[in-house]
């Protein structure tokens, strides 16, 4: 009974073992035909969206060439009336008269020329007819346009012609300040040339866009000067986010607007600054997108019922030494990385397990490692502490104090007390291990300070750094030492004066601090000793150079450390690799 039911549970685990694996199978080949048939759809939406955008460009690039050549006529057509003005030989000759009205008889979009003194006076007007009162020309923007401005010409935008009686057009101004001759010399004048805005109006309403999209001008402050819902703009019933227009000179950006997806694409005309925005709605660029869904739909169906059917196949041949596998897991689960056991079965079940074990063994070794690592660290941090509070530098330094005390050197007194206590400060950092690079620099200044104080004119300092690197953050107490040893092993037993130079600067993408001096130097073996941790000095520095490379090495990865270079009765540089991290701050 007890050996029925035993085989009873073992048929049912095989069995439950096959149902994971076929779900799990299926599950992996529905995942990858939802990927596959996402991508597809995503391909094809991003082809046509692209296509779409490729061709708005093309009919806005025509809007802008038609518009750029019909404002390029104007201002010729400007420019022959101002040099027929020019060449005048009176301010309202019949001749001029006649060649103005000729100009305005060929081109039909012109509705007058008038000449106006920089008091707003009119001197001549073609066609002929009478001001209308109360007209104040100086007020106008085309006139401000032409005198703050009598070098270029002003383009004004739309605005109803109302300087003459009759009709009142929709016009657009150009004007320019030029010069007539009179009975007295030359007199200046704004020349006015309106040109009637339905030409513009056209050019753009001919653009097709599907059946919501349309394009609309405005100029360099975002003022608009066509749209084809001007007026719903002017009531305040419509608006356009005439900011991102104003952003960009070119391009193509999408964006939501009154809910809806719109493509916005922007044309610049120069050198007058108008852009050209066209808008169209995406709901009428991909129109296939339900039939590609619907296809990849049932495309899925169909795989998911093969899948089905051949890994239940298949799941009967590999449930048994997945079984066996599993076993293993929940003993490397458990906590027991010796598990070792050769299972047997298809050849990718024997990779798997292979793979398996070669895993288990690897993060054995990668604890280990991480175990020595840890206590590697944690010696560094100790030692770290304690050369925070070298007994011997603070004893010699309060040393130094008393003797300057006794010759009444108060100033010098006062100033070592501040570098020893703002030296403290910045050693303790409120117990974080991590400064910025403009800290650890201040620290080392403030114990050259001291020990400059302390050894008279033995050494002079230079410290620089670029603007760059100094929000970096850095390991602190990583100079203090490596000038600790430059001034005790280098300097102090010079005869002469000694010079250190310390730089911060951005090399490679890292950060490279350097500690340069001009002291005794040291050989190729001593080098050697010091980066093995292997070099013995009853003098330095309670953090040596090998425990400061390891420190950065552990904190920042292989990529970085420390190097040395030497040389006998030459000097001694010192460069240390962090990475240009920014102080989050």
């Amino acid at each position: 009974m007890k050996s029925f039911i035993a085989s009873v549970v073992k048929a049912l685990q095989v069995r439950s073992i096959q149902f994971i694996i076929t779900t799990s199978f299926t599950l992996v080949t529905v995942l990858v035909m939802l990927f596959v048939g996402v991508m597809l759809y995503s391909k094809f939406s991003e082809t046509a969206e692209q296509n779409a955008y490729l061709n708005t460009q093309q009919i806005l690039e025509q809007v802008k060439y038609n518009l750029d050549s019909y404002l390029n006529a104007m201002t010729q057509i400007f420019e022959l009336v101002d040099d027929k003005i020019r060449n005048n030989q009176g301010g309202s000759d019949g001749k001029l008269n006649e060649q103005l009205e000729a100009i305005v008889e060929t081109r039909k979009d012109i509705v007058s020329i008038a000449v106006f003194s920089r008091s707003g006076e009119l001197l001549t007007a073609t066609p002929a007819r009478q001001m209308r009162n109360h007209t104040q020309i100086t007020e106008q923007s085309w006139f401000r346009s032409a005198i703050e401005d009598p070098h270029n010409l002003s383009f004004s935008l739309p605005h109803v012609q109302n300087l003459f009686k009759g009709e009142y057009p929709w016009v657009v101004s150009m004007s320019r300040e030029i010069t007539v001759k009179g009975s007295h010399g030359d007199i200046p004048a704004v020349l006015l040339v309106d040109v009637n805005f339905k030409e513009i109006d056209e050019l753009c309403q001919r653009v097709g866009l599907g059946k919501k999209g349309y394009v609309y001008i405005i100029d360099l402050v975002g003022n608009i000067v066509y749209h084809p819902q001007q007026q719903l703009i002017y009531v305040g019933l419509k608006n356009e986010n005439r900011a991102l227009a104003l952003k960009h000179s070119y391009g193509s950006y999408v964006e939501e607007a009154e809910g809806d997806k719109r493509l916005i694409t922007i044309k610049t005309i120069d050198p007058l600054g108008w852009k050209i925005i066209s808008v169209s709605y995406m709901d009428e660029i991909v129109t296939t997108k339900k039939e590609i869904s619907r296809f990849i739909f049932w495309l899925l169906i169909f795989v998911i019922v093969i899948v089905l059917l051949v890994l239940s196949y298949l799941s009967e041949k590999i449930s048994r030494p997945i079984k066996m596998l599993e076993r293993s897991m929940e003993q490397v689960e458990q906590g027991d990385f010796s598990v070792n056991h050769p299972i047997t079965g298809s050849h990718e079940v024997q990779q798997l397990s292979l793979r398996f074990h070669l895993m288990v063994g690897k993060v054995r070794d990668l604890m280990n490692q991480n175990i020595r690592d840890q206590e590697a660290k944690r010696k560094s941090e100790l030692e770290v502490l304690h050369a925070q509070i070298n007994p011997h530098f603070l004893y010699n330094t309060l040393n130094s104090v008393v003797r300057m005390v006794g010759i009444g050197k108060n100033e010098d007194v006062i100033t070592t007390i501040t570098s020893l206590s703002k030296l403290f400060r910045i050693s303790l950092s409120r117990g974080k291990s991590m400064i910025t690079i403009q800290e650890e620099l201040e620290h080392v200044r403030h114990y050259l300070i001291i020990q400059k104080m302390r050894y008279k004119q033995k050494f002079e300092y230079e410290i620089t750094a670029e603007e760059e690197v100094l929000p970096c953050k850095t390991l602190k107490l990583l100079l203090q030492p490596i000038v600790e040893n430059a001034i005790y092993h280098g300097i102090e037993q010079m005869a002469d004066p000694g010079m250190i130079h310390i730089k911060a600067s951005k090399s490679d993408g890292k950060v490279l601090l350097e500690v340069k001096d001009n002291g005794l130097g040291m050989s190729s073996q001593v080098r050697e000793q010091v980066m093995a941790g292997t070099y013995k000095s009853n003098s330095g520095s309670g953090v040596g150079v090998n425990n400061i490379h390891e420190r950065i090495r552990l904190s920042f990865g292989e990529g970085y450390g420390l190097e040395i270079e030497s040389e006998i009765e030459t000097g001694t540089v010192v460069k240390l690799w962090i990475p240009h991290v920014q102080d989050e701050s």
